[in-house]
């Protein structure tokens, strides 16, 4: 953002007021052994205009392939109004608003991030927020510990169909305090989880069961069943959800007979550019009886002595979130721009917006599929419906045909051997709005050309 600094005379009249001459004089009372003249390695200072020249240069090196890779993070068109009213100083350089009295539009936008999220999710309550969809889904799970105190297991089912790397981000983060993660088998035909393989777990102490849909491989699962199923053991629900689905599909909070206690998710879909990974920030939401047990910051809508509306954090002291073992995880100021982005970005597009968006994923995807399994070799791996990823499989290996893709300027998608090497050769693939028919022929083109060479092992 832009920044003016004081000029000479506005520096020597307050040198003047506090009775100094120069600013060297304010540090006098350091040694000067101590005190250096100059950084060596550090150049001489350029303009703005000169150092905006340089870091676009730096930027064009990335260059901009066509992207069909999802798996957690996904390429949306962004409206340009979003970003350029989030980098405006009163959003760009603001502080965690402790302070209610100054701070009322900064803490308004996170009460109508949390309003909305509610809206897609089907909760009462969401924080504002945390650092990631994985994050989010650790913090997820701990909350849902201190919020079933019924169970003293701290057994957590996952669904095989999470995402391997929020599953692995969860293990790492809540090993120090005892949860265990179980694992559920997925379909092999469907690519959802089994159903059946909760039978084994009925009647068992059981604290929560996470599932994802859309799963990580792009598939819907079946909510329902395995929400009632959790429920009836005694165990807390925890939805891991895209948002931008949520436009066309069943809000967690309708889940099954009761809904889904927690939701968590990644928020980057949400205006968010992919920025090879990152700032991003994580969706928490739940329903009301859980809210003293949810991380970070919640922002409150009340009426002040004169009957005037007014915003204020809730329902948290500041200092909870240092209280040693009894603390709940603080994740505030870093995540707060990215929300803010958020914000706009959903004000912007509307109930009606997001659903045109998340339709015109739901068609791109469904068009991909069909033209890329035209190519002898490539095939569907599930029979599942999806949302706008999908698993396909080839009669090759994936990493070489992903390099070969790489030459051609195309960014394939992810290749699973590592995380998933029962599906073969394996390759996730995903289509967003952003993607035309254009973009799908070239990609189709793209990968015939190179099917149609010999097979490399």
């Amino acid at each position: 953002m832009p920044f003016i600094p004081h000029t000479d005379t506005d520096i020597q009249k307050m040198l003047n007021v506090i009775g100094v001459d120069s600013i060297e004089d304010l540090f006098d009372e350091i040694p000067s052994v101590l005190r250096i003249t100059g950084l060596d390695n550090v150049p001489e200072a350029v303009s703005e205009q000169e150092i905006t020249r340089i870091m676009s240069a730096f930027a064009a090196q990335d260059g901009r392939p066509l992207c069909f890779l999802g798996a957690g993070a996904y390429e949306h068109h962004i409206p340009a109004a979003v970003w350029e009213i989030t980098t405006r100083g009163e959003f760009y350089s603001a502080y965690t608003p402790y302070q209610a009295e100054g701070s009322q539009g900064t803490l308004q936008v996170i009460y109508e991030y949390q309003s909305m999220i509610c809206g897609l999710t089907g909760m009462q309550v969401s924080n504002a927020s945390m650092y990631d969809g994985a994050s989010s889904m650790a913090e997820a799970a701990l909350m849902a510990v201190r919020a079933n105190r019924k169970s003293k297991t701290r057994r957590i089912l996952v669904a095989g169909t999470v995402n391997p790397v929020y599953l692995s981000v969860a293990r790492a983060i809540t090993n120090g305090q005892g949860l265990v993660f179980e694992e559920l088998a997925c379909c092999a035909e469907t690519g959802s989880t089994l159903v059946g393989a909760l039978e084994g777990f009925s009647g068992e102490d059981i604290t929560a069961v996470i599932l994802q849909s859309p799963n990580f491989f792009g598939v819907l699962e079946n909510i329902d069943a395995i929400t009632d199923w959790a429920h009836q053991n005694g165990a807390l629900v925890i939805s891991v959800t895209n948002p931008t689905s949520l436009a066309l599909l069943k809000p967690p909070g309708e889940w099954g007979e009761h809904g889904a206690d927690i939701v968590c998710g990644e928020g980057q879909p949400l205006g968010i550019p992919m920025s090879s990974g990152g700032p991003y920030f994580g969706i928490l939401a739940c329903k009301m009886p859980y809210v003293r047990q949810i991380p970070g910051r919640i922002v409150g809508r009340t009426i002040d002595l004169d009957g005037k509306p007014g915003f204020s954090l809730t329902l948290q002291a500041r200092e909870q979130h240092i209280r040693r073992s009894k603390a709940t995880s603080n994740i505030c100021t870093n995540q707060g721009l990215a929300v803010t982005a958020a914000t706009i970005y959903m004000a912007l597009l509307g109930p009606e917006g997001l659903e045109r968006v998340a339709s015109a994923c739901v068609a791109r995807t469904r068009e991909l599929v069909a033209t890329l399994c035209d190519i002898e070799g490539i095939t569907p791996a599930f029979s599942g419906n999806c949302f706008h990823e999908t698993v396909l499989s080839l009669d090759r290996p994936a990493g070489p045909v992903l390099a070969a893709l790489a030459e051609r300027n195309i960014i394939g998608g992810l290749e699973l051997s590592d995380t998933h090497p029962e599906l073969g050769n394996a390759l996730l693939v995903c289509a967003t709005e952003t993607k035309t028919a254009e973009d799908i022929a070239t990609y189709h083109d793209a990968m015939s050309d190179i099917f149609s060479q010999a097979q490399v092992a």
